[in-house]
């Protein structure tokens, strides 16, 4: 990383950002090289295990519509309990973790508790689809203030990305979206701006270790969802295990791997390519339940998965052609 004075920062603002106006001084450190295409440095074998680690811990992500059902507490309280499991399973997991409260440190565990709390309440005011429809408009802002804060540029095809991935997802949820719960909508809403400032703070400690942002965010949701905990009824030994994968599995394991991810791809591919993970809870559904999904949704789901599968063939292809250029 190549540290600059104000003066210089301003001198080489990347694209996107308007004349006259520099980067805040928190983001006053000058990003690696960047390719036409927003490519992050061009190492293709850690790309590709990055994407594979999202993939997983979207997978991971998935389990959660069924096992949050599986325990019986208000949604804050199961927002503090698995917080304080993900946060004990990632310090036992890591090694030489780094509490330094830096910036970054301390914007991407607010942005991280701030997201789970805000859609953990924003479910239980509006649909569940609205929900996650809404919190899936992470990648508009990524896109919007991505050249900005990052200097990662979003290209006519992720545009043409996210606004296939946001019209699929509507189609998928079509049956279960409601104009009603405007509070749950505007939750949600904010849960999605959270979770794109989450994932750029994540972004800006690739070079340091982001899993610390993760486990102090968990551990302040745990702090949010006490009073609620304390006051939740006793669980009977099946809800303690759920609430157990909810923490270790569905947020432990799944943010281990996408701190891991995020240090080789862009922010947006960190929100567009998890963005699977809702897909995959009717097909839980339908293991569980035999809750089959209808046409529209199946159609909804293709729009998805082919936007991201083409948007990431093109993006490696970028890479090769920038990696033999």
């Amino acid at each position: 990383m190549i540290r600059e004075t104000d003066t210089s920062a301003r001198q080489h603002a990347p694209r996107g950002v308007p004349r006259g106006l520099s980067r805040p001084a928190f983001f006053n450190v000058r990003p690696p090289l960047l390719s036409r295409t927003t490519a992050a440095p061009m190492n293709l074998p850690d790309h590709r295990r990055a994407v594979g680690q999202l993939i997983a811990a979207a997978f991971c992500w998935s389990l959660g519509g069924l096992l949050i059902k599986a325990v019986a507490w208000p949604p804050l309280a199961v927002a503090g309990g698995r917080g304080l499991i993900a946060a004990l399973f990632l310090i036992a997991l890591c090694r030489e973790l780094k509490f330094h409260f830096s910036r970054p440190q301390v914007l991407g565990a607010i942005a991280y508790a701030a997201c789970t709390v805000t859609f953990c309440v924003a479910t239980k005011l509006t649909t569940a689809a609205n929900a996650i429809l809404l919190q899936y408009t992470a990648p508009v802002w990524i896109a919007l203030f991505g050249a900005w804060l990052l200097g990662e540029r979003a290209n006519r095809a992720d545009w043409f990305t996210i606004v296939a991935v946001l019209g699929g997802m509507g189609l998928f949820f079509a049956d279960n979206l409601a104009l009603t719960g405007h509070l749950g909508n505007a939750l949600a809403i904010l849960s999605g701006v959270c979770f794109a400032g989450m994932t750029i703070a994540l972004r800006r400690q690739k070079d340091s270790s982001p899993v610390e942002s993760i486990i102090l965010g968990n551990l302040l949701a745990f702090v949010i969802g006490l009073p609620w905990i304390i006051d939740a009824p006793a669980l009977p030994p099946a809800a303690w295990g759920a609430l157990l994968l909810l923490g270790s599995v569905q947020l432990g394991f799944s943010y281990w791997l996408y701190a891991r991810a995020i240090r080789h791809v862009t922010a947006l591919e960190a929100v567009l390519i998890p963005v699977i993970e809702p897909l995959l809870n009717p097909f839980w559904v339908l293991l569980a339940l035999g809750e089959r999904p209808s046409l529209q949704a199946l159609i909804g789901g293709a729009i998805v998965l082919t936007a991201i599968t083409v948007r990431g063939v093109l993006a490696l292809r970028a890479r090769q052609m920038g990696a033999t250029s």
